[in-house]
């Protein structure tokens, strides 16, 4: 963990008097609870974007790592209807039917497939509202925070010094500012996810 420099976190200045340590073992507690259910991990900076993708594919659960859609948990028929729409122009794509329309509606629907690949394609099979939210950074993911908040779906979030942990269900103390940090525990996470699916 000194190695990858979980440790290393921010000045005493923008510490949040409210955080403290949190054992892993927590949250493989936390994750028996909510077996089964729909996780999504959260992390669009550039130096969480190849981290939260992998761990999202090794754990089987939903992911989004790009520029994230506000109102996405909040306003979940909207999400659905956007979802169904990015579903069918896919298929139209695959079986050639794009092609036969003319040129312009052609371009036009594929202008909007390519938009909503970027922002739906992480999660375009989510069937339904998350049962868990997997936050990388809780300081820049705010607003997926609040919607959470709001919607009451637990959340675990990596903070650092200057977050609040209270607006966690858990909250891993780390540095999230380094790729190795943010890594290592993302890596294990998903040990923890499947560790306790293989014992189920």
């Amino acid at each position: 963990m000194m190695e990858a420099g979980v440790h290393f976190v921010h000045g005493t200045r923008k510490w949040n008097p409210k955080m403290s340590l949190i054992s892993l073992q927590s949250v493989r507690v936390f994750i028996l609870q909510i077996l089964g259910k729909q996780f999504l991990i959260v992390g669009t900076k550039n130096k969480e974007v190849d981290s939260v993708e992998w761990a999202a594919i090794r754990a089987r659960c939903h992911y989004v790592n790009k520029k994230r859609l506000g109102g996405m948990l909040t306003n979940w028929s909207t999400t659905e209807t956007r979802l169904h729409k990015f579903r069918d122009l896919r298929m139209e794509q695959k079986t050639g039917s794009l092609n036969r329309l003319p040129k312009r509606d052609a371009t036009m629907l594929k202008r909007q497939l390519s938009r909503l690949q970027t922002y739906l394609g992480e999660i375009k099979y989510m069937t339904g509202v998350l049962d868990i939210l997997i936050i990388v950074d809780q300081h820049e993911k705010y607003i997926a925070l609040r919607e959470s908040i709001t919607l009451g779906i637990p959340k675990i979030c990596l903070t650092n010094t200057n977050c609040d942990p209270d607006l966690a269900d858990i909250s891993i103390l780390a540095n999230d500012d380094a790729i190795s940090s943010i890594r290592l525990i993302l890596n294990k996470l998903v040990f923890t996810i499947c560790k306790v699916v293989l014992a189920i």
